[in-house]
């Protein structure tokens, strides 16, 4: 007697569609890992060679703490976050561009449950550069943790916010060219006027201001308080402005993927 194939009961939560499509993105990166976890690694390290090599001897102590200790964690914070938007941005770019991101929407997969695929797989990456980042400077940097849970909510944090402009800017994007505009105009900046490379405190009073509106000010500082102890704002205040930013993006994530803007014809 022939057994035939009988449908799938899918509950309120497709399990089973999610997980396949959180393996997708994060095997699509693990394939290719010389590019998407060994270079950045070599980079990150290149960056902290060079600063420390150029200004270890004119600026010691940032403070407090000995300059290498203090530009470590942003340099690794930087290296996840980057990697977390490549992989969402690119995945949903180079669908779109080559058309087969129906192969996406098609699938019984909600909208919530397409936002979480997607952002999982970009945190994963930035998670997995971050770590491999971290082992591969304690060869050179002195580490010592001194608030883990700082180190461990924003690293999660910040990759999770990272990957969620990558998808709403790959949501945006209808060529790699609005891709890179993104890139370069928005995600550079914020991230170079972070504090990544310096101690806002060092800034005129105006342009500190001003940096306190940075959520990208907020994860570096967060990340660095769990290596060093030292911050430049109330460590309390960097969480639940991550939490919030991430709550923000997640539903406008969820939102453009309900309406199927710039994705459904």
């Amino acid at each position: 007697m022939t057994d035939y194939p009988t449908p799938r009961h899918i509950g309120v939560v497709n399990w089973l569609g999610l997980w396949t499509l959180y393996l997708k993105e994060v095997r699509r990166f693990l394939n290719v890992f010389t590019q998407t976890v060994a270079a950045p690694v070599v980079t990150t390290l290149l960056f902290l060679a060079v600063f420390t090599l150029a200004l270890g001897r004119a600026v010691e102590v940032v403070n407090g703490v000995p300059f290498a200790q203090f530009l470590a964690p942003g340099l690794i914070m930087m290296s996840m976050v980057q990697n977390a938007f490549a992989n969402t941005s690119s995945s949903l770019v180079i669908a779109k561009v080559q058309g087969n991101i129906v192969d996406v929407l098609m699938p019984p997969l909600s909208p919530a449950e397409l936002t979480a695929g997607f952002a999982m797989g970009g945190t994963t990456r930035g998670l997995v550069v971050g770590t491999a980042t971290v082992t591969g400077m304690s060869f050179f940097v002195d580490f010592s943790i001194q608030h883990p849970f700082f180190v461990l909510f924003h690293a999660f944090s910040a990759s999770l916010m990272l990957a969620l402009l990558g998808m709403l800017g790959g949501i945006w994007s209808e060529k790699f060219d609005h891709m890179a505009a993104v890139t370069n105009f928005v995600i550079t900046p914020f991230a170079f006027l972070s504090g990544t490379f310096y101690s806002i405190k060092r800034l005129p009073e105006a342009f500190q201001t001003v940096a306190h509106f940075n959520p990208f000010f907020y994860m570096i500082d967060g990340f660095r308080y769990g290596f060093t102890g030292v911050s430049d704002t109330t460590p309390m205040l960097g969480v639940a402005v991550m939490a919030a930013v991430d709550t923000v993006l997640l539903l406008v994530a969820w939102r453009l993927f309900s309406i199927g803007y710039k994705l459904k014809p």
